[in-house]
């Protein structure tokens, strides 16, 4: 079976099938109303489907599932539909569903004394944020999509964000999962332990699977003591070697309360002051790299502003720092994270960009950036990196603009597949990764065909082939 057609004739009598299990509140098929479904953010996918299939509980995903595994029909699903790689996203000739998770919005329960939030996969992650905060908890996960992604689709994308560095990656911030698989069997792993050492840990299967294996419906996560304290600065620094060297103060320093740590280079911040409105560059000089520092604490003292007064100081006194602005109130420091968080979209009004989201070691990290950037812009006249991302924990998202002259976007974007072999290459002789934290989903799969090692490929497939046999579960993605 293709992933371009419906497998048997009675295809029109299973997709009413699926109209009737879900009422008219969980089905659409209206073009107009279908199409932000289909359309990926960026504009660089629009699929197909014969509907969109939104099912108001677990137990209604889980008989639409099993009706299409009998009838071998492929879905899609699909939570915030905010997926970089076209995860989320049908292919263009596509006969299945999508099914989407976002009449599963409710926040089960909060343990504060156990420190852990239980929800349904299609809450927002700003609903969680939220409502952590508002039983005086935190919850670290933060990236530029919160107030569209939905956590089922977090945790299918092993998301990661500007928090990593000190609370970890989602993969991380997840107790328990409740997963309907492709046979529309409900496993139920809601546990909020921290030790459970009863044989394989079955979350993890399907923990950045991209809803290959089955479909994650809700979630017990991890909670932390909210913080009392918030330091947040800009520096600005010589290069990204400068970068890592006050990574290690600030670490040693503050005993691990670096939680952001944002590196952006020139070409990358200058897109924000130029296209955003109410972005303003803070300094009066122009210099080439920027660091971008919050620290947290739960001492509400000040110890912490004192101990990043320090490190700066000693740091512009050996060259490392060149000057640096430290937030007076939580609303400049929201305005300086706005700068780095304007960057992705300054990046619309630049053209055609090729962009990489990978990881190295953080030890390599400015080696990367100081190579990979030397040999993409002496392999295309014109064309400018914009390389930002989170130097603590080695994830650069390494992009390139097409050059102002002599190039139009779709002759540009056209160079993706020699670029990504230069900077794939590169980061891969370093020990890194090729996608750090925006997953395969589509555009990525011959990338892991050609570096990832084969027998991983076929434990991947082995398990891809045990829970999904009839290869329903988001076909044409990772593999």
């Amino acid at each position: 079976m293709t992933i371009t057609e419906l497998p048997n004739p009675s295809g029109a009598a299973v997709l009413s099938r699926l109209h009737r299990l879900v009422g008219n509140a969980g089905w659409v098929d209206d073009p107009a109303s279908m199409a932000p479904y289909l359309n990926e953010e960026r504009g660089n996918h629009v699929g197909m489907a014969s509907a969109v299939v939104k099912p108001g509980s677990a137990r209604e995903l889980a008989d639409v599932l099993a009706l299409c595994n009998e009838a071998q029909l492929p879905i899609v699903p699909q939570g915030g539909n905010t997926s970089l790689v076209g995860a989320s996203i049908p292919y263009e000739e596509f006969a299945g569903i999508v099914l989407s998770t976002s009449r599963l919005n409710r926040i089960r329960t909060i343990d504060p004394v156990n420190n852990t939030i239980t929800v349904d996969a299609g809450v927002i992650l700003q609903t969680v944020q939220q409502a952590a905060s508002d039983a005086d908890r935190l919850f670290p996960l933060s990236l530029g999509a919160q107030g569209t992604c939905q956590i089922g689709g977090n945790i299918s994308t092993n998301a990661g964000g500007v928090g990593v560095l000190r609370y970890g990656n989602m993969r991380e911030l997840v107790l328990g999962l409740e997963v309907v698989l492709a046979d529309g069997r409900i496993w139920d792993g809601l546990r909020g332990l921290r030790k459970d050492n009863t044989g394989y840990d079955l979350k993890q299967w399907f923990i950045g699977a991209e809803g290959t294996l089955g479909i994650i419906t809700g979630a017990v996560l991890k909670l932390f003591p909210k913080p009392r304290e918030t330091v947040t600065a800009l520096a600005a620094i010589p290069d990204p070697y400068a970068s890592v060297r006050l990574l290690s103060r600030l670490q040693d320093e503050t005993g691990g309360g670096v939680s952001g740590y944002e590196i952006m280079t020139r070409p990358a911040i200058q897109m924000a002051y130029e296209h955003i409105d109410g972005i303003r560059d803070p300094f009066d000089t122009v210099y080439p790299c920027y660091q971008l520092v919050e620290l947290t604490g739960q001492r509400a003292d000040g110890s912490l502003r004192v101990s990043l007064e320090d490190v700066l100081g000693a740091a512009m006194a050996e060259g490392d720092v060149l000057n640096a602005v430290i937030a007076e109130s939580e609303t400049q420091g929201r305005s300086l994270w706005q700068i780095r968080e304007s960057i992705s979209e300054a990046q619309k009004f630049e053209g055609g960009s090729i962009k990489h989201d990978v990881a190295v070691p953080i030890s390599k990290v400015a080696e990367f950036m100081e190579v990979a950037t030397r040999i993409c812009e002496q392999e295309l006249k014109g064309l400018q990196v914009t390389a930002f991302g989170h130097v603590g924990d080695g994830n650069i998202h390494f992009n390139m603009n097409q050059p102002t002259t002599g190039w139009t976007k779709p002759a540009f974007m056209k160079q993706g597949p020699r670029f990504n072999r230069i900077v794939h290459d590169i980061v891969t002789d370093m020990g890194g990764s090729i996608s750090a934290e925006h997953g395969i989903g589509r555009i990525k799969k011959t990338e892991l065909a050609y570096y990832h090692d084969p027998l991983e490929i076929e434990m991947m497939r082995a398990l891809k082939a045990q829970l999904d046999p009839n290869g329903i579960m988001n076909p044409g993605k990772i593999f």
